[in-house]
């Protein structure tokens, strides 16, 4: 039946529509952190968006706990998270759960004291202001140091100051110690010293790695999304791992990170190096009792810091493995 021109409008208008609402459906809002990786070259080539075909919002965030208030208002479905303010959003029963391990961090946080602040030894921080995000794995590592150094939290004061804002007080000389990651991390070790870092921590039994971690209703209704983003992020790091200074030596890839990260290109190499980017066959064996079992040792700190009410029973929900391919 040949359709009237009115129809033929309406229904050439309704398949339009119903391309748009389709399409609108799969677009997603990521949160990224200024953490150097390399992915951040992938993110900066657009290549998340040809192989997911969503339109992509890139959020950038100083710290984890915004983060978490925005994927639990539904404003971020895809997010860059570290394990102290994933663990602490798992307890409090955000609906996320973690597909891919970002990093294990080592060497890119780290607790930096001012040159002049009379901080030589850990006991010198007795007294001293130290600055880290709140909720953070800086602040879950500066938590373990000071356990580890036998030194109780109380006698320290300790400032809770997005990354920023320890920028401007480190260049006022308003704090005497930070614990945090780039860009401010470079920033504090121009005149200052590292008494310790992440991955010395993890040697001591505390370690704290980044992840990606997704909305589980957004999981639910496009899988495909979070497989393809997951897949990026892992040839990223093959694409590293094959050769780790053949890829620092492509000037372009520096540039992408700094770009994104806001870090010296002189300082990235060191960082890159300093952290484990794990590949997809290290993923399957991460994301299952390794992870549960971090995730659950984190809370139960947190918990004994008053940091969170409760610890879960499991956390294996929380962490999914479907989404990774060899």
């Amino acid at each position: 039946m040949k359709l009237n021109t009115p129809l033929r409008l309406l229904a050439a208008f309704s398949l339009a529509g119903a391309s748009f609402f389709a399409q609108a459906a799969s677009d997603v809002t990521v949160a990224y952190q200024t953490t150097v990786d390399p992915a951040k070259v992938a993110q900066a080539d657009g290549a998340y968006e040809k192989a997911t075909d969503a339109k992509i919002n890139w959020r950038k965030f100083d710290n984890g706990s915004d983060i978490i208030a925005a994927i639990a208002s539904g404003d971020v479905q895809i997010a860059y998270l570290g394990s102290s303010p994933l663990t602490a959003a798992i307890t409090r029963h955000v609906p996320v759960e973690t597909f891919l391990i970002a990093t294990q961090i080592g060497d890119a946080e780290a607790l930096v004291a001012r040159d002049g602040s009379g901080i030589n030894t850990p006991q010198d921080l007795i007294g001293k202001k130290v600055a880290v995000p709140f909720v953070s794995t800086g602040h879950y590592s500066l938590l373990s140091a000071l356990k580890h150094w036998n030194i109780d939290p109380s006698k320290v004061t300790i400032l809770n100051l997005a990354p920023p804002a320890i920028v401007a007080a480190w260049k006022r000389g308003d704090i005497d110690a930070t614990y945090v990651w780039d860009p401010a991390l470079g920033a504090a070790k121009e005149n200052g010293k590292v008494l310790i870092t992440s991955g010395e921590l993890g040697k001591l039994g505390a370690p704290t790695f980044d992840a990606w971690i997704v909305r589980k209703d957004y999981a639910a209704k496009h899988p495909e999304v979070v497989k393809e983003f997951a897949t990026v992020t892992l040839d990223a790091y093959a694409d590293y791992r094959k050769d780790p200074k053949a890829w620092i030596a492509n000037q372009s890839n520096i540039d992408k990170i700094a770009k994104l990260s806001g870090a010296k290109a002189s300082d990235i190499p060191g960082l890159l190096q300093g952290n484990v980017y794990p590949l997809a066959a290290e993923q399957k064996q991460l994301l299952s009792a390794p992870t549960s079992k971090a995730l659950a040792d984190t809370a139960a700190f947190l918990k004994d810091e008053g940091k969170v009410d409760a610890v879960l029973p499991d956390y294996a929900p929380s962490v999914n493995a479907s989404f990774i391919t060899q």
